[in-house]
């Protein structure tokens, strides 16, 4: 999923880490090899 707007929170279902979007580019979020998942948090 691409990254949208400011403000977005991503999380990696494997090792738990937590990014918070500061500037929104387009590009897709992987960790640990696997895209992102948004969270609605």
């Amino acid at each position: 999923m691409p990254v949208q707007a400011e403000g977005e929170k991503y999380l990696c279902s494997i090792c738990g880490n937590e990014v918070v979007v500061t500037h929104a580019g387009g590009g897709t979020l992987v960790c640990c090899g696997e895209d992102m998942q948004k969270t609605d948090e």
